[in-house]
């Protein structure tokens, strides 16, 4: 039986927190060493192999590292769309065109980002997409995510369950942040895959 919305809410929370002190004793090269290793995994799946547009987004702080795939894909010829933090949380997307393409941006007080500097391509620009590479904080034995909080990418899901796009949704976590249940609420959808440093799981009920 699911928790009711505000338990459900403050378990994640307190989730959210571990998870978060985790990853910020991580050093440089452990996260860079992870963002190789999740490159080389994710590169094997065959929904990238077959992508012609992929939406991702550049890793910050204790993520695991998405730089060494987001050339791969480019290097592959894929489109790379990367997201644009918009005021009221909700995502713009842009062409990602290579390291000099990004722009560091402050938002607010919160940590700052790196988006596309280039054209804005609009919020739907992402139902084009065949996979949406999901950045989350751990996903359990149902495919559930556990993500920041902020509701963005809720915001994404929601826009591409709208137009009818059924691109594959894979997050990209740490191999301890794959755990056997996180709380979730009726809007939460499951994703297809998660990819860790040392392997793919898929969730066929997603």
């Amino acid at each position: 039986m699911e928790h009711d919305g505000r338990a459900s809410e403050t378990d994640k929370r307190m989730l959210r927190r571990e998870f978060l002190s985790v990853r910020n004793r991580l050093t440089d090269d452990d996260v860079d060493a992870t963002g190789r290793a999740l490159a080389e995994r994710a590169l094997e799946l065959p929904e990238l192999t077959h992508a012609r547009t992929v939406a991702a987004y550049v890793s910050v702080g204790g993520e695991p590292g998405t730089t060494a795939l987001l050339d791969a894909l480019r290097a592959r010829g894929v489109r790379v769309l990367l997201p644009v933090l918009l005021p009221d949380n909700d995502l713009d997307w842009g062409a990602y065109a290579g390291p000099d393409s990004l722009a560091r941006v402050q938002h607010g007080g919160r940590m700052a980002l790196f988006e596309p500097s280039g054209a804005r391509l609009g919020p739907d620009a992402v139902t084009a997409a065949d996979v949406v590479l999901l950045p989350g904080l751990a996903v359990d034995a149902r495919g559930m995510r556990l993500g920041r909080g902020g509701g963005s990418y809720d915001r994404v899901l929601a826009r591409l369950e709208r137009a009818g796009a059924r691109p594959r949704l894979v997050v990209l976590l740490y191999d301890t942040e794959v755990v056997a249940h996180v709380p979730a609420e009726a809007h939460d959808k499951p994703v297809h895959a998660v990819v860790t440093p040392s392997g793919v799981r898929r969730f066929p009920g997603a």
